[in-house]
């Protein structure tokens, strides 16, 4: 009689844990979470995330000039006027706010498999750092990333603040399969100057 018990409980447990790790994931639309590590999906996050920091001045002199994943190791440049069509040639093209301004900040990166794969390793967490042209730092902290595919491409939850008044940055790279991109979603959680 204990071995049938056994067995009904560990089925139980399975089941609810499936059913948790299903709902938690529902409402991500279209997004494919992307933590790096695949028993995280539906997991809640273990560690708290920092306060966001006051958004940074949105001044013309302040155009990202680099950006840099050392989790990943990634460094980049981010290229001035960059002709529409031809992000990422030589490096990453900015879109929207100023990287620590209020707002969204884009940052495109090159098609091509090596930027999509690193992307795709960076975790929740993981500090951004977007270099200006004013001498100051703008430091982000991750808290999402996910894999959106072209049909299931939310333009609003890419591309758009999260949250109003806050300074928000996306990191995206396309060349995946059918269309897919990276986008790594961070909010600005410090700067200073160099």
């Amino acid at each position: 009689m204990g071995r049938p018990l056994a067995g009904v409980i560990w089925a139980a447990l399975l089941l609810g844990l499936w059913v948790w790790g299903h709902d938690a994931v529902e409402g991500l639309g279209g997004a494919v979470p992307m933590t790096g590590d695949v028993a995280a999906a539906g997991r809640p996050p273990t560690h708290p995330l920092p306060r966001a920091h006051r958004p940074l001045p949105a001044l013309p002199s302040a155009r990202p000039r680099g950006v840099v994943v050392e989790s990943v190791g990634l460094a980049a440049p981010v290229v001035a006027g960059a002709e529409r069509g031809r992000y990422g040639v030589g490096g990453w093209h900015c879109a929207g706010a100023r990287p620590g301004a209020s707002g969204a900040s884009v940052l495109v990166g090159p098609a091509d498999g090596g930027v999509l794969r690193r992307l795709g390793g960076v975790r929740r967490g993981d500090a951004v750092r977007v270099f200006r042209a004013d001498g100051t730092v703008a430091e982000f902290t991750v808290e999402d990333v996910a894999l959106v595919t072209a049909e299931r491409l939310d333009a609003r939850r890419v591309y758009g603040a999260r949250a109003r008044g806050r300074a928000e940055l996306r990191l995206v790279a396309g060349g995946g399969p059918r269309g897919a991109r990276v986008v790594v979603s961070a909010y600005l959680t410090g700067s200073r100057r160099i």
